[in-house]
């Protein structure tokens, strides 16, 4: 495998997910030792030339020796072609290019969301795209409303099956109703809180998944999956909190996402 030299690639050291990259990167011979830089502490005579902003939002590989700056997936692209010639071919792919960086925008603009950390005073941020915070929370509301339909069909006996569409509206009503709530309470956070519930959604629905799939193989006692589903609530509560914390919106989040669940539960089994 080539080695980049004369590159480094300026990374987002409160991305959990950009330092593990970056940093395989470099420990797989892609990019040399001295290949990577945390982007909030860049040296000045790294280049003169890199948009700080831009760099925030997606990340920069600059060639030390010309200066020249890639951002984004072609980076990404240009590291991985040059240690893997073979797939060249694939990055000058216009369709496959064109996903790629929606992909990757995508994931980019919802970082902080996505894995958040506590955040340093005055550090450089990524710009909000409200058209980018939309589309994940519209995707992860489908995707977590299609795992849970699914998953209501082990509860049966224990909790009511209801209609195709009732776990559509439970998520997509927790979102107004949370989103009423922090517009309210804490204005200013609420895309960031909106992003971090539908994430802690999300990752409870795919933990959901191993029991599904083993629901369709194996003989299992009702029961288990009542308080398998406990379980992983627990888990999104801890979560939830935690998050909290960081977002400093205090425990009226938290009790309120609570709240809403149990005022749900409760319609369910009376209605």
């Amino acid at each position: 495998m080539k080695t980049l030299k004369n590159h480094v690639i300026l990374f987002d050291n409160e991305c959990p997910m950009c330092y593990a990259y970056t940093k395989a990167f470099v420990k797989t011979g892609m990019l040399a030792q001295d290949g990577r830089e945390v982007y909030q502490e860049m040296p000045q005579n790294i280049c003169p030339l890199v948009d700080q902003q831009r760099a925030a939002n997606e990340i920069a590989l600059i060639n030390t020796e010309t200066g020249e700056v890639t951002y984004g997936i072609q980076s990404l692209f240009k590291i991985i072609a040059y240690a893997m010639p073979f797939f060249k071919p694939l990055f000058l792919f216009s369709p496959f290019v064109y996903l790629m960086r929606k992909f990757y925008t995508f994931i980019s603009y919802n970082r902080k969301v996505i894995i958040p950390v506590a955040v340093k005073v005055n550090s450089l941020q990524p710009t909000f795209k409200l058209h980018y915070r939309i589309t994940f929370l519209l995707l992860t509301w489908l995707i977590t409303a299609y795992i849970l339909t699914d998953y209501a069909h082990l509860l049966t006996g224990f909790v009511p099956l209801g209609s195709r569409y009732r776990e559509y509206l439970i998520c997509g009503g927790q979102l107004f109703f949370q989103g009423a709530i922090i517009s309210f309470y804490r204005k200013e956070k609420l895309w960031d809180y909106l992003g971090n519930m539908m994430t802690i959604s999300f990752a409870g629905s795919l933990l959901l998944l191993p029991v599904l799939a083993l629901s369709k193989y194996l003989d299992i006692q009702p029961v288990f999956f009542v308080l398998y589903f406990l379980m992983v609530a627990g888990l999104m509560f801890l979560e939830h909190i935690r998050r909290s914390k960081l977002l400093k919106t205090g425990w009226l989040m938290s009790i309120t996402w609570a709240l809403y669940r149990l005022i749900v539960l409760g319609l369910i089994l009376i209605l």
